[in-house]
């Protein structure tokens, strides 16, 4: 057998040496790993918002769906994007439902369900939806989706046709009692005219 020299280890010392060395180096890199990883979920989170603005529960959804991110550190990106401002759910609901109101005549009820499906709490909901319509009226948004649906199709002539604009008034989340009112309305104008 021969004896070892200095610069030879043997095959046992190499391996219990190596096995150290990565227990070691794994403590060393842990901590640049969780912030790698943090600086990692903050840009996605940021790179998400810079697409178009999200509620807490879908940045956070959208962030956990990947492998890497983990819970924690979601929660933490959350908190900081929320203490900067980058995330708040009310004024995303108030901004979501006035510019849907701006550009189309909808109701309540369609908003609400809207905004449920962007994962808003109920009570947020109800809130921004007060503050909308205090701004603009229902009674305003159903005369002009009225009116729109009137210059593009015409008057209701039968039964049928006023059946068709109930209806379009309700897909556009108009309440029931709402839109009776205002086809009774429009049922008494167009008696008045054809009577002149």
């Amino acid at each position: 057998m021969k004896p070892e020299s200095a610069g030879e280890s043997s095959p046992a010392r190499g391996r219990n040496q190596s096995v150290e060395d990565e227990d070691s180096g794994q403590q060393k890199t842990q901590k640049p790993n969780v912030d790698k990883t943090r600086a990692r979920i903050f840009a996605r989170a940021v790179n998400i918002l810079a697409a178009r603005p999200r509620s807490e529960r879908q940045l956070r959804e959208r962030l956990l769906a990947k492998p890497w991110a983990e819970p924690a550190l979601v929660d933490e990106c959350i908190a900081k994007l929320k203490e900067l401002g980058y995330v708040n759910d009310s004024l995303f609901a108030h901004n979501y439902a006035s510019s849907r109101v701006n550009i189309k005549p909808v109701g309540r009820s369609r908003l609400a369900r809207e905004l449920a499906g962007k994962k808003v709490e109920r009570q947020t909901i109800n809130k921004a939806l007060d503050t909308v319509f205090e701004e603009v009226g229902e009674g305003t948004l159903i005369d002009r989706a009225i009116e729109k649906r009137i210059r593009t199709h015409g008057r209701p002539g039968d039964r049928n046709d006023a059946k068709r604009l109930f209806d379009y008034l309700a897909r556009l989340g108009f309440g029931y009692d709402l839109i009776i009112k205002k086809l009774q309305a429009l049922r008494a104008e167009i008696e008045e005219n054809d009577e002149l």
